[in-house]
């Protein structure tokens, strides 16, 4: 318990401290992302946030993880230094998205290879039990592919990414300490801490971005914590803090990322364009586009991941594809209607200035 909450501390402070530092070599040294019509601020802001959280993450799992129960650590650290590597190259100088891809699939072939992290059963999705090796593997990559380029997307704007990472790590993080698995509860709480020390600096007006450093890093961390979560289920079946339907309670918990992401990849395939081809389709660019300003809108989007986190743990009893289906139904529902009222208010304001 004291290692949690001291590599909390550890990596708050780190990440906290090294912040100003990291943003006085960006601006001197012209490192930062320009505005343009896609994106949401008007001044260019420092990109190099993600080396910060990545020190903070790193230190405290260090100083604090107990080695003799967690062997595979050091596998996990080498998938972080992978994405950091492609990460801070990508932020200072833009990487082509097959060099990305690329990286990105050797961190998940390490995690899943080596620290040994698949996910290796449905749980009865569609009548499917025990995964076969091969599907296992390449569903557990194509896991945490999805899961780390969902944090990406979803980073655009002031305290989003942050705060959303922040909920899951210490949403996960808090359930991996009640199961006795004080190894992921210190991974989690580390990535918390430099998150929440982050956000100091991020949140409007935003001083710096975490980049595409501090969006892999997190979203890496956050898809190894929930494949975990999913297949512990397997080893404590009678323990108090199990749950039913667990592969939609994790959705659930992943609900912004996950379904954005979704949701963007379908749209751009229906219009013929590439799912990867940036534009403002993303759920926090309707918010903005309803009069909402940047920490309004991830005021709300935080608010609504809140309260799946706690539809998907009071409706688990009614199955894992009637929780799936309920889950993406209610997202969909919402995500129609403020889509509907944000093109709305658009065509509004059009009529107006012509008039």
């Amino acid at each position: 318990m004291y290692d949690v909450i001291l590599s909390f501390i550890t990596a708050f402070l780190l990440t906290y401290l090294a912040i100003p530092s990291v943003i006085k070599v960006a601006l001197k040294k012209h490192l930062y992302d320009e505005p343009d019509d896609r994106k949401s601020h008007v001044n260019p802001v420092p990109t190099l946030g993600g080396v910060a959280i990545f020190a903070g993450v790193i230190f405290s799992i260090l100083l604090w993880t107990p080695f003799d129960v967690f062997g595979d650590l050091q596998y996990i650290l080498c998938a972080f230094i992978i994405l950091f590597l492609i990460g801070a190259k990508d932020d200072i100088d833009p990487v082509s998205p097959v060099k990305k891809l690329a990286a990105q699939l050797f961190a998940s072939f390490i995690i899943v290879f080596k620290a040994n992290i698949q996910l290796t059963s449905m749980y009865g999705i569609f009548g499917i039990g025990t995964i076969p090796e091969v599907p296992a593997i390449l569903l557990s990559m194509f896991t945490i592919l999805v899961i780390i380029n969902a944090f990406n997307l979803i980073d655009g704007i002031n305290g989003l990414s942050g705060s959303i990472a922040t909920l899951i790590s210490i949403t996960l993080g808090t359930w991996f300490l009640l199961v006795d698995h004080i190894e992921y509860s210190i991974i989690a709480f580390a990535l918390a801490g430099s998150t929440i020390g982050f956000l100091r600096y991020n949140i409007t007006p935003a001083k710096i971005f975490m980049g595409d450093t501090g969006a892999y890093l997190v979203g890496l961390i956050c898809s190894i914590l929930t494949i975990e979560f999913i297949e512990l289920h397997r080893e404590i079946q009678g323990s108090p803090y199990t749950f039913k339907a667990v592969p939609a309670v994790a959705i659930g918990i992943l609900i912004l990322p996950l379904f954005d992401t979704l949701r963007v990849f379908v749209m751009r395939t229906l219009k013929g364009k590439s799912p990867l081809h940036p534009d403002r389709s993303h759920i926090h660019h309707l918010l903005l586009d309803s009069g909402l300003t940047h920490m309004q809108a991830t005021t709300a989007l935080i608010t609504v991941n809140i309260l799946f986190i706690i539809m998907v743990v009071k409706f688990q009893g009614i199955g894992t594809l009637n929780l799936l289906i309920l889950t993406l139904a209610i997202a969909l529902v919402l995500t129609l209607a403020l889509q509907f009222y944000a093109q709305n208010r658009k065509r509004k304001l059009r009529n107006s200035m012509s008039e």
